[in-house]
């Protein structure tokens, strides 16, 4: 879900899926049908979408240089990745979120890997100071440091909340301009079901071509915007970081 509330209202909600897969036991996932990891298939997943865009990138290694960067220790930290799959060969994800649970089952830490239609990138690391458990009701603040939107400027700040059970999801960031006055709403809320042939077959067929829809749903949406004369906005120079931190995290 998306809600532009100024300077002119524009909102949309529509179906789509994630996988959520354990870090520690990806190659579990590449049997058969069930997801092509690292490999052509229907349906797949690859470690070059994600992280150094390389694949042979070690996708662990390089989440918890993130967390090592910013301080925080998660001792025997459980990662999962969060992402649209590749179908077909093509993937485009706005955003995928890596998870970081410690021995307990608590939610410690969140990579937020945001992806824009010029193919850049840039991940906020949400976490509290201290490394303690982020609860539901927690939300987490950032500046905004990536240009996404064409018609959003890059200014002003991000506030993220996670809510993760163990029969769903529920994520949402919203954005306030520079003068701190929420402009942008937006959610991604499912059920969590266990990653099966017949249940990804189920998906597939369910949501066909669902990362083609993803970014087709994306330039439709920019159509509307322009009809209803909300500026543009001319891409500036990406910022050199490639990573931030919520408002309470010092990068080192």
């Amino acid at each position: 879900m998306h809600k532009r509330l100024f300077p002119k209202a524009n909102a949309f909600t529509y179906g789509i899926y994630y996988l959520c897969m354990p870090l520690q036991n990806l190659a579990q996932y590449a049997d058969g049908w069930r997801l092509g990891v690292n490999r052509p298939a229907v349906v797949g997943f690859h470690a070059k979408d994600h992280a150094e865009r390389s694949k042979d990138t070690d996708l662990g290694a390089w989440a918890r240089s993130v967390l090592q960067s910013s301080g925080l220790d998660i001792p025997h930290a459980d990662i999962s990745l969060m992402a649209m799959p590749r179908i077909l060969g093509y993937v485009f994800n706005p955003v995928s979120f890596w998870f970081f649970h410690d021995a307990d089952g608590a939610l410690r830490a969140v990579i937020c890997e945001v992806n824009n239609t010029f193919g850049e990138t840039h991940s906020y690391l949400c976490a509290h100071a201290d490394g303690s458990a982020i609860k539901g009701d927690a939300w987490l603040s950032a500046q905004k440091m990536f240009h996404v939107s064409p018609f959003l400027q890059r200014e002003g700040s991000y506030k993220f909340r996670f809510d993760l059970q163990p029969d769903k999801t529920g994520i949402w960031i919203d954005y306030y301009d520079s003068a701190g006055s929420k402009q942008l709403l937006t959610a991604l809320t499912g059920r969590r079901i266990p990653l099966t042939r017949q249940s990804l077959r189920k998906a597939f067929w369910g949501y066909p071509l669902v990362t083609l829809r993803a970014i087709f749903l994306i330039h439709w949406q920019a159509i509307k915007l322009v009809a209803k004369k909300i500026k543009y906005i001319p891409k500036p120079l990406q910022k050199k970081e490639k990573l931030s931190s919520t408002d309470n995290l010092t990068k080192n």
